[in-house]
């Protein structure tokens, strides 16, 4: 039997958006450096239609993706979404493969959202996150305006990236923070106090390149051990553990391959030992 997304349990953003705790992340269906239409556009299209039969209904997309590629294919392959729920991100921008800069002046992110909307095919955007802080306009600025547009019906929820426990309280000032999305997996652990702080107030934890395990999936490393005892891929490992780690967490794995998608999907459906996660807690993280 197939494993589905739906195994990996649920979660309420926002306390009333319920959607599979394991989800897509559509960065990969673009082009190298995320810069452009992806190689291969039949099977980004084939990944998007195989979300459906696979469960998943929590799909994350930004506007800088591409730019705009992952929101168009999004939009092309599964409008009407039928449950299925996109969050998508504005405050970065684009000048080639690779790069990457804040821009976080209000009229900018209210722009982004109204195209995203366009783009999109929606009139609301269910998830709408601050894809980074711009550190060169006040944070008031850029906080308020997301309050604007969720006021005037713009956006549902609202949510960050990349920021710490102090940045999440200034935020929620302001507006519900109802998700933050930072870099967290087996070798990068810096955000737990900030996993710690969403779980502890209800707050959805996305934690995006969630696959890297670092030296620890290498062969005689505890995440390489695990995999091989279940049969499975180091990354299907790594997956299973953020799911483990806290009920608030929602991986986000993204691939431009069908085959990727379904072994990511299946992670669902791994479980982990107390004494296999007791010993992955405790591997020291490297890079």
């Amino acid at each position: 039997m197939t494993v589905t997304a739906t195994a990996s349990g649920s979660f309420a953003i926002g306390g009333d958006m319920e959607v599979t705790r394991l989800g897509f992340g559509a960065m990969r269906i673009t082009g190298d450096g995320i810069w452009g239409p992806p190689k291969d556009p039949v099977a980004a299209r084939a990944v998007l239609r195989r979300l459906r039969s696979l469960e998943v209904d929590f799909i994350d997309t930004a506007d800088s993706y591409g730019p705009f590629v992952s929101e168009d294919l999004i939009a092309e392959v599964l409008r009407p979404y039928d449950g299925i729920k996109v969050a998508t991100k504005a405050g970065l921008t684009r000048s080639g493969p690779s790069a990457w800069a804040p821009v976080g002046r209000p009229e900018y992110l209210r722009q982004s959202c109204e195209m995203s909307l366009r783009r999109l095919g929606v009139e609301t955007l269910d998830l709408w996150q601050l894809h980074r802080i711009d550190a060169k306009v006040p944070r008031e600025e850029q906080f308020g305006v997301m309050r604007d547009l969720q006021d005037e019906g713009k956006v549902r929820h609202l949510g960050l990236s990349e920021v710490d426990v102090e940045e999440i309280e200034a935020a929620g000032q302001f507006f519900h923070v109802t998700t933050v999305q930072n870099l967290f997996n087996m070798a990068e652990r810096k955000s737990q106090d900030v996993l710690e702080h969403c779980e502890a107030n209800g707050i959805g934890f996305i934690p995006w390149f969630p696959l890297a395990a670092g030296r620890l999936a290498e062969p005689g490393g505890s995440v390489a051990d695990i995999a091989q005892a279940h049969g499975a891929t180091t990354g299907q490992v790594a997956l299973a553990w953020l799911l483990e780690r806290s009920p608030v967490t929602l991986p986000i794995p993204g691939t431009g391959s069908v085959e990727h998608l379904e072994e990511n999907v299946a992670a669902a459906g791994l479980e982990l030992t107390d004494d296999e996660l007791e010993r992955l807690d405790r591997a020291v993280p490297a890079a």
